[in-house]
């Protein structure tokens, strides 16, 4: 059943064309204050409004239902929708012309959105001041649409049906000056002069017998140019309508509210560079009465333009050069300035012929930025801000239902990065849909936002078609390798030579690739948007080189990291995934960016981490895995526990899905560690056990140590110190038996911290003293520093403690060193400094409960207890005591 709605003329429902009787004058009204606001819940209190201007009766709400329910008799039962705060009526567009006009208005097809129109609104009904919320705007766009079609009909030389165009708009506005400026001018280029000087007559008696005012300068101008006969008498009026519903972009609004000769508008693609150009220009239009042209570009030859620009300023013949033709342009703008907006310019070269001279000011909008035009403001446009994109989703679906389902919102516009184009394109889908939640955007958004931001696909597939081949799957690469800032060297590594910078210097200037910044290497930092790594991405994956170029950046990144894994003061307990592909950056440059390792760890440990999870994405296990354990001597001396959690995390789940059973033993051992450190024993034992099992059964004996060491740490936490005790002396032994020193010095100080705890002085006496030989013999400075908190703790020394706190401050190990400062602090309130006790137990204590040690903590808090017990604040002191105490029985 074929059900349609008509308001804009009288009143009419059609079911197959036929008219449908609706009985009663109150359920019409009733009905066509629902269309007005289709798909939206009208509140009871406002229809009751336009039913009853003046009082409504008692019984309002029981006559609202009754005529619903006459409605619903006439229409079907799921036309019209109850909601505990009103009514709303659910059709679309195809079914109401009010939505139809919207959408063809938008789409620019002018003539049909007009054809639409049967005469003002709803004319046959009384009429409500409510509806002039919805009617006011909807007459100001039919308007603009009017004069759009009237500038389109006079660019192709149609002055007749410009003329007829214009005689429509005039009975409907007969004292708008600029309509019958434009029409006496349409009718003498049409060669009807005498009717056009009849009509200029015409005009004037009515203006002074009626308003007792004489014609405005632009009509007077108009009529004069026809008594001159002048070749110039063309007054372009060619700017295409304003958005009624543009948001945001305030400052930039203001920016180009003052004056200017040249302005360029840039930003990515559907970042709304034309809307914003075109609402800017409307704004100006008054400071520019001798006319406004706009120019579209794209991949036009300026001379092509010039020509147009000359043919709307009255030239039938443009001379036969570019720059005879520019000179002619600039000739007609001198004394007449003008408002010039060139739409999507190529580049500045197409850009510098369509210049006029002095006075008029030009609005250009590109994709690239454009900084080439000396003294130009530049204007670059990204996404709106959260509020401003909610603002236009509403705007354009509906407020209360973007207000009743804001979280959707939210998650709708982060989809959408914010980009004009893509709210406006998912607000679009909204509003022809309104029986979906937001929630079913959402989530298809999530699934495929390719395929329903059919707008933004399109904008951006014209983009990345003139893309050069590197340029294209640079961008793809980047891309995938997700939000991370990217080093500069990625691109090198993706197209697979030195020397990009051409192909990054490209994507920067079209607005594909942002430069975020130089970290604190030197280098330079490029992202890729979210909507354009998406959709670069999508059109990598089917690229012939495409997987090569990401499998090039992941093994740059394995080799540069092992590198800078070797230099770093620690790397004790280090695996390597000796199948993972590598790619060595040029000696020059690796030597350049990695002369700091802690620092270069620190500029790119969350691009590490992103590489890893695209490595375990794409199912390269060993890459992601070698990647992830490559990072644990940085993540370990910086306490980076979330990321090393994250990594491990995706590289063990590729790992296993490979059959990598020694990726994934690597993977369980790490996971272990971070385990340990948050104090969850049972988790980190048994992931250190089953390592243990499967280095054992792969023959890896240093490996199989390694996990032996966790489980001894496991042990010591927990106080089962004979059962740590037997864990370090086997490892001990695999050690030494494979030569390794290193995990020897680890061993030897385990041995010796247990023997401490455990009051064995004397042997932990000896195994320190060779794990200070060993470690001082490797030039392992961070080792020396954790025996020198047991030698400290040993000896009642604090010398030793500084000396292992002026290491770890030097390496940058807070974990460790915070350890370091509660041992110092324990020696000094023994000998009653209390005030620089208290401070160093703070201090640890801070740094703890930033890393989520609740052991540390829970020691730190003992000790402050203490601290406060012997200096006689009972009360505090037990407070701390008690909060220790609950501390310790959660571990």
């Amino acid at each position: 059943m074929t059900v349609t709605f008509h308001v804009l003329g009288p009143f009419e429902v059609r079911r197959h064309g036929r008219p449908v009787r609706i009985s009663g004058r109150k359920p019409r009204l009733l009905l066509a204050t629902l269309l007005l606001d289709a798909g939206r819940v009208v509140g009871a209190d406002r229809l009751a409004e336009v039913l009853w201007p003046h009082r409504p009766p008692r019984s309002a709400q029981a006559n609202l239902r009754t005529y619903v329910s006459s409605l619903r008799s006439d229409l079907g039962a799921e036309r019209l929708r109850s909601d505990p705060a009103g009514y709303a009526v659910d059709v679309t567009v195809q079914e109401l012309d009010l939505l139809a006009f919207e959408e063809l208005v938008d789409r620019g097809q002018y003539a049909e959105a007009l054809a639409l129109w049967r005469g003002a609104p709803l004319c046959d009904l009384p009429g409500s001041p409510v509806w002039d919320r919805r009617l006011e705007p909807l007459h100001e766009v039919r308007l603009r649409a009017a004069e759009a079609l009237i500038e389109r009909r006079i660019s192709v030389g149609d002055h007749d049906g410009a003329a007829g165009e214009l005689r429509g708009l005039l009975a409907e506005h007969p004292y708008r000056e600029d309509l019958w400026a434009r029409l006496v001018l349409t009718l003498h280029r049409g060669g009807r002069k005498a009717e056009a000087l009849r009509a200029y007559a015409a005009v004037r008696c009515r203006l002074v017998d009626e308003l007792g005012v004489e014609p405005g300068a632009e009509l007077r101008g108009a009529y004069e140019l026809i008594l001159a006969d002048e070749t110039l008498a063309v007054v372009p009026r060619q700017l295409p309508p304003d958005l009624p519903d543009f948001t945001g972009r305030a400052e930039a609004v203001a920016d180009l509210g003052r004056p200017f000769a040249v302005a360029v508008i840039s930003g990515p693609p559907g970042a709304g560079k034309s809307a914003l150009a075109v609402h800017v220009a409307h704004g100006l239009r008054a400071a520019y009465p001798a006319g406004q042209l706009y120019l579209e570009l794209g991949d036009r030859e300026p001379g092509d333009v010039l020509a147009e620009a000359l043919r709307a300023l009255g030239v039938a013949v443009a001379p036969p050069t570019v720059a005879e033709r520019s000179a002619l342009l600039r000739s007609l703008l001198a004394e007449r300035p003008m408002l010039v907006l060139l739409d999507d310019a190529r580049d500045h070269a197409q850009v510098r012929p369509l210049l006029p001279g002095d006075g008029s000011a030009v609005l250009v909008t590109s994709r690239r930025r454009i900084t080439e035009l000396p003294g130009a403001v530049r204007v670059q446009l990204g996404g709106l801000a959260t509020e401003e994109a909610l603002s236009l989703l509403g705007r354009i679906a509906g407020g209360d239902r973007v207000a009743r389902e804001r979280d959707a919102a939210l998650a709708i516009v982060a989809a959408c990065d914010g980009l004009p184009l893509a709210v406006r394109n998912a607000g679009t889908r909204l509003a022809a849909r309104p029986g979906w939640s937001l929630s079913v955007l959402r989530q298809r958004l999530a699934d495929d936002w390719l395929g329903e931001l059919r707008d933004v696909r399109v904008c951006l597939d014209q983009g990345y078609a003139g893309l050069p081949p590197d340029a294209a799957r640079a961008l793809g690469a980047l891309g995938l390798l997700g939000p991370p800032a990217q080093p500069g060297w990625v691109i090198d590594a993706a197209l697979g030579r030195p020397g990009t910078d051409e192909v990054t210097d490209l994507l920067v200037e079209l607005n594909l690739l942002e430069s975020v910044g130089t970290d604190r290497v030197g280098q330079p930092r490029y992202r890729v948007p979210g909507l354009i790594a998406g959709h670069a991405v999508d059109r990598l994956v089917g690229a012939p080189d495409g997987p090569a170029a990401v499998g090039r950046v992941l093994a740059a990144w394995t080799a540069t990291t092992e590198h800078v894994l070797a230099r770093l003061p620690t790397t004790v307990f280090s695996l390597t995934a000796t199948g993972a592909p590598r790619r060595a950056l040029p000696g020059h440059t690796l030597e350049r960016l990695t002369s700091d390792p802690a620092g270069w760890f620190e500029a790119e440990h969350e691009a590490l981490a992103g590489a890893v999870e695209v490595a375990a994405g794409l199912g390269l296990a060993e890459s992601a895995w070698g990647l992830a354990a490559a990072m644990v001597p940085y993540l370990d001396l910086h306490c980076h526990l979330g990321t090393w959690r994250r990594t491990h995390t995706a590289a063990l789940a590729a790992a296993r899905a490979a059959g990598d059973r020694y990726g994934e033993a690597a993977m369980l051992r790490g996971l272990a560690q971070v385990a340990l450190y948050q104090d969850r024993y049972e988790e980190s034992a048994e992931g250190f056990t089953q390592s243990r099992r499967i280095f054992h059964e792969l023959g890896d004996r240093r490996a199989k140590a390694i996990s032996i060491c966790g489980l001894g740490a496991v042990s010591q936490f927990r106080g089962r110190h004979a059962r740590s005790l037997g864990h370090f002396k086997q490892a001990l032994a695999i050690f030494l038996a494979t030569g390794d020193r290193p995990g020897e010095a680890y061993a030897r100080q385990a041995i010796g911290r247990v023997c401490l705890k455990s009051g064995d002085l004397a042997q932990a006496s000896e195994s320190l003293g060779q794990a200070m030989r060993l470690a001082q013999e490797l030039g392992d400075a961070h080792r020396e520093g954790c025996v020198c908190v047991q030698m400290g703790h040993l000896h009642q020394a604090m010398s030793f403690h500084r000396h292992a706190l002026e290491i770890f401050e030097s390496l940058g190990d807070r974990h460790c060193g915070a350890y370091a400062l509660q041992s110092l602090a324990g020696l000094q309130a023994a000998r009653g400094d209390l005030v620089r006790a208290s401070s160093g137990l703070e201090r640890s204590l801070e740094i703890f409960q930033e890393l989520g040690d609740r052991s540390g903590e829970a020691s730190s808090i003992q000790l402050l207890g203490e601290l406060h017990r012997s200096a006689g604040r009972t009360g505090l002191a037990l407070d701390y005591l008690r909060h220790a105490s609950a501390l310790r029985s959660s571990l």
